[in-house]
């Protein structure tokens, strides 16, 4: 135990915070459970628990493992891995629908034998921002034009929303923001941002045009967040307020201490409690206090990002820290704020405290980047200038 603990390395702090969110999700997950339980199961909510305790072991173990590769290697896979996400997602948009009632059928994989679902967006999201830092320590301190920036940077980007947006318009659009901002702090020309702004709206305008035309052409998935988005712009629409009103009552009967741990009422009448609404549940058991608490801890995990990035001794390391932390922070305020009713529902889990086996895996892996990074920074490493992506794999091997 000794001698795996001496093997653990990075930043100490980011260590802490991490341990504290997935130690504290057991207690939420464990309690919003009850409902899923009792809707689906024998009433048993220890087997939720104990699957929720699976997924947080091989996070955190796949956690260890990655943040032993130097970060540098990354380099070369994210462009070997580019081809494989897009096929994944092409597989997983357009593989027929397991039942009619089954919505996210196009947005999951079913594993093989271990029966595992995974969501190949969140993986791709990952390498697509790794090949977006990638690209900008590569052109940094160079003048490129637009146009020779189109076929390395942009068709890969716009090829992985395109597949993704059809079944999650949320992850999308997070991705979108994430790789504009990357971009906007790699140095990449502002008025070349704004191109790419406008043309993205222009092709959007089209897709939501071609799916009022040709609806049957789309998964079903277009509709829910069609219907999710009417439903936040006019509040009239109460059968489609529906979570977002028991997620409020849920915040309102918390108050400042909360109700006490485990003795959450609206868990039991409020859809993906363990998940997407985890945060109103934890409010209401722990009070405003505890959800203040836990965004500190958010706050806190992206203070360690940023001096991740500004202590790496290279551009590529510094891009790579931003670019896989800030979006676990995002994603963690856009769940919050969707419980309390500022943005649409989005399904987007909170990292590391919501059940599901897909983003606690990704969180963990975009983590044990973060800690490679940090890891080469304390032993003076220097990126390599190494583009031939067979030979860093190689290296990884």
């Amino acid at each position: 135990m000794n001698r795996f603990l001496i093997n653990i390395k990075g930043d100490k702090p980011l260590w802490i915070v991490i341990i504290l969110l997935a130690s504290f999700s057991f207690l939420p997950v464990y309690s919003s459970a009850s409902n899923l339980a009792y809707l689906y199961g024998d009433g048993n909510t220890f087997s939720y628990l104990f699957k929720h305790f699976i997924h947080l072991s091989l996070g955190f173990f796949l956690m260890y493992m990655v943040h032993k590769i130097p970060y540098r290697y990354f380099r070369g896979i994210s462009i070997l891995m580019i081809p494989v996400i897009l096929v994944l997602l092409a597989y997983t948009i357009f593989q027929p629908s397991i039942s009619e009632s089954m919505t996210n059928s196009n947005r999951w994989i079913r594993i093989p034998i271990v029966g595992f679902g995974f969501q190949p967006s969140t993986l791709a999201s990952i390498i697509i921002l790794i090949y977006v830092a990638r690209y900008l320590s590569k052109i940094k301190d160079k003048l490129i034009t637009f146009s020779q920036s189109i076929l390395p940077l942009w068709v890969p980007v716009f090829l992985t929303i395109s597949l993704i947006l059809p079944a999650n318009f949320s992850t999308s659009a997070i991705l979108f923001s994430m790789v504009m901002l990357l971009c906007f702090l790699g140095g990449y020309p502002l008025k070349y941002l704004i191109g790419i702004l406008s043309s993205a709206v222009i092709l959007f305008s089209v897709f939501l045009l071609s799916v009022k035309a040709y609806p049957d052409l789309f998964p079903n998935r277009v509709d829910t967040w069609k219907s999710r988005i009417e439903s936040f712009v006019d509040s009239k629409q109460t059968k489609s307020n529906y979570q977002i009103e028991k997620a409020k009552i849920a915040i309102a009967t918390g108050g400042i201490r909360g109700l006490g741990p485990g003795k959450s009422v609206q868990k039991n009448f409020l859809p993906q409690s363990s998940s997407d609404f985890i945060y109103a549940i934890i409010v209401e058991e722990y009070g405003l206090i505890g959800g203040l608490a836990l965004l500190l801890l958010y706050l806190w995990f992206l203070f360690r990002v940023i001096i991740i990035s500004n202590k790496s001794k290279s551009v590529f390391g510094s891009l790579l820290a931003i670019a896989l932390g800030i979006p676990i922070v995002f994603q963690a305020l856009v769940n919050m704020a969707v419980a309390v009713q500022l943005f649409p529902v989005t399904g987007q889990p909170l990292p590391l405290i919501s059940s599901g086996g897909t983003s606690i895996w990704m969180t963990c892996l975009a983590i044990g980047i973060i800690q490679s990074v940090r890891i080469g920074s304390e032993i003076n490493e220097d990126e390599t200038d190494e583009n031939n992506p067979l030979e860093i794999l190689k290296e990884t091997i």
